[in-house]
């Protein structure tokens, strides 16, 4: 018999979806915090060995805040270096505990994980961190209008929960949140799903709101135990997310939704 469990089966062949509803793609690596790259001049090299695929700087100042004793107290500014490809579609962030890559427009897995691979490359040998805290690979996708009302046929009654039933014309707004421990310690994967009214996201400082109700499927999967920092090892393990994630997706959702987005199960 087939292990049909997506935490521990074999990843499903993919299916390619020409209007796939994905919305956002991030992968980030934290590292100890290297205080020099707050420092432009010790950036400029990392810039360099990306600047053809992300020629656009806009470094970001960011303040955070911590309760201390005379209560909520901002920490010191620390600046982000967000490089933009030239279409917005793509970008990197560099901070002092950090490296992101995340797209508004995802074509593939392979082509996402060999731009990420060159961006850990460029850190390796530029930025130079010895340690890894974090590593973590999630996807988001979002369904609005006429697709919002059709959830019970496009995913799993698991999923569709409450919106499947008689209540599913009442609701405004329902969220399902599961964490995953993955077997052989190989991380975690934490997923939400739901119904989002006008105005609001399942994550502020991820996704934007939009001015329309939404549906929601966010696969988030992440290790956090210490480890060398390796360009092979850490590609190795967001390849085996990137696979454990869609056999999540490929579960959650039907045939219809595959070819509701333009694939051919």
């Amino acid at each position: 018999m087939v292990n049909t469990n997506p935490l521990i089966a074999q990843p499903p062949h993919e299916v390619p979806l020409k209007e796939a509803p994905l919305i956002l793609v991030l992968a980030q690596v934290r590292f100890p915090v290297i205080l020099s790259i707050k420092d432009s001049s010790f950036v400029a090299p990392f810039q360099e060995a990306i600047r053809e695929n992300y020629p656009i700087l806009q470094p970001e100042q960011t303040r955070g805040l911590i309760l201390g004793p005379q209560g909520v107290e901002q920490t010191e500014p620390t600046i982000i270096w967000r490089f933009a490809a030239a279409d917005g579609n793509w970008r990197v962030s560099l901070a002092p505990d950090f490296v992101a890559l995340e797209t508004i427009s995802y074509l593939s897995r392979s082509n996402f994980l060999k731009r990420l691979e060159n961006v850990l490359t460029a850190l390796d040998e530029h930025i130079k961190p010895r340690i890894v805290q974090r590593c973590g690979l999630r996807y988001i996708d979002r369904l609005i209008d006429q697709d919002t009302k059709d959830i019970p046929q496009l995913v799993r009654p698991e999923v569709a929960g409450i919106v499947a039933t008689e209540l599913g014309n009442y609701v405004q707004q329902t969220i399902s949140e599961s964490l995953f421990n993955l077997p052989e310690g190989d991380g975690q994967l934490l997923v939400r799903w739901g119904f989002l009214p006008t105005g609001t996201t399942i994550d502020l400082a991820t996704v934007e709101a939009i001015a329309e109700p939404s549906w929601v499927l966010d696969l988030d999967m992440s290790i956090s135990t210490q480890q060398e920092f390796s360009v092979e090892a850490l590609m190795s393990q967001m390849q085996r997310f990137a696979e454990r994630i869609y056999s999540f997706f490929r579960w959650a959702v039907t045939d219809d939704f595959l070819r509701r987005f333009g694939g051919e199960p």
